[in-house]
């Protein structure tokens, strides 16, 4: 009895563990641009202390590279407050695939969980709520191992995002070294991780012909918002015909 309840203990360290773990490959990736996204700070007059506080405070990478391309002195607060929030539209999107597996987790816990959530939580979160539930474990969304993951991207990315603020001056135009292809590799392990077939891929590939079409030809951020509309619409069409 003693060792089952040592068991059960354990599990949550255990899960915790395996969320840490599973997230080293994407914090290889997340590393680059997040020094980058520190010293474009730099270059726009945020000190790392303001730079910090930003990302510790809105958790969402890239709303904040675009926050920092439209930063000026004095800022235009509206501006940046709109393009954020079409940017991070797709936490809408998110968050909606999430739900079914934290319907039974209580507010108190959902709540805070969510304000960890970014593409690369949700992604290893949703990918292992998928396996546990096709393996019949229950409950199949181990918030100990969403928890691991997150709060290790989160820590990677607060912190070398300041580390890049206090870099810059001395590392100069880091973009000159490729760090800043980090963010699209990290966006293809991701999509690799998820991937279940090119049927399922379709509303993926509308979302980005939609997506670049509209980058190409509307100025500002609308790329995004209407990437993810076209994209969740298509699947929408696919699973009605099905």
């Amino acid at each position: 009895m003693l060792q089952s309840a040592e068991a059960r203990a354990d599990a949550p360290r255990s899960e915790l563990r395996r969320g840490v773990a599973s997230s080293g490959p994407v914090l290889l990736g997340t590393i680059p641009y997040a020094l980058v996204l520190g010293a474009q700070a730099t270059q726009k007059g945020l000190s790392a202390l303001e730079l910090s506080t930003m990302t510790g405070l809105n958790f969402a990478g890239g709303s904040e590279f675009a926050a920092i391309q439209l930063w000026t002195s004095p800022p235009h607060i509206l501006l940046i407050v709109a393009v954020t929030f079409l940017v991070n539209s797709r936490h809408l999107l998110m968050g909606a695939a999430l739900a079914p597996f934290l319907r039974d987790l209580p507010r108190r816990k959902a709540f805070p969980a969510l304000f960890f959530l970014c593409d690369e939580s949700w992604a290893l979160g949703l990918a292992d709520a998928r396996r546990r539930a096709a393996d019949g474990t229950v409950p199949a969304f181990s918030l100990p191992y969403y928890m691991g993951a997150s709060l290790a991207v989160y820590a990677t990315w607060v912190g070398f995002t300041t580390l890049g603020a206090l870099l810059g001056p001395v590392l100069g135009d880091v973009e000159a070294y490729g760090f800043d292809m980090a963010f699209p590799a990290v966006f293809l392990v991701l999509m690799r991780g998820m991937w279940t077939g090119m049927a399922a891929a379709r509303p993926w590939l509308v979302s980005l012909v939609v997506a670049a079409l509209v980058y190409l030809f509307v100025p500002g951020a609308w790329y995004v918002a209407a990437g993810a509309a076209s994209g969740l619409f298509a699947a929408w069409l696919m699973a009605s015909d099905a």
